[in-house]
């Protein structure tokens, strides 16, 4: 897993930034959701994604209870610092609903 510079992440003012995570090998755009530095610190310590969860006011570690994680292959900063692209190896659909993805499937 590539290391992050978390010292160049642009957090918005609620301490958060977006994070895109994308299927690695097929590219797919799996989801979308929030970090802290403390879930960006869990994530890099893990190897797994780690999430804060806006609804919950918590860190949210993937698939903890599902098994369904997020293997992290890497991490990327965009171009602005104040998003984060992270390819990952899925262990099971992303989507609590069961699906690949949470990006609609027809």
């Amino acid at each position: 897993m590539s290391k992050l510079d978390i010292a160049g992440v642009k957090f918005d003012s609620a301490g958060l930034v977006p994070v895109v995570v994308q299927d690695a090998n097929t590219r797919e755009v799996l989801m979308l959701a929030y970090a802290n530095i403390e879930s960006l610190e869990k994530t890099e310590n893990l190897g797994e994604m780690v999430f804060y969860s806006r609804s919950r006011s918590e860190i949210w570690h993937k698939g903890l209870t599902s098994g369904n994680v997020l293997k992290v292959v890497s991490l990327e900063l965009d171009c602005d610092g104040d998003t984060i692209l992270a390819l990952v190896n899925p262990a099971g659909p992303a989507c609590h609903r069961g699906t690949t993805t949470c990006f609609r499937e027809d």
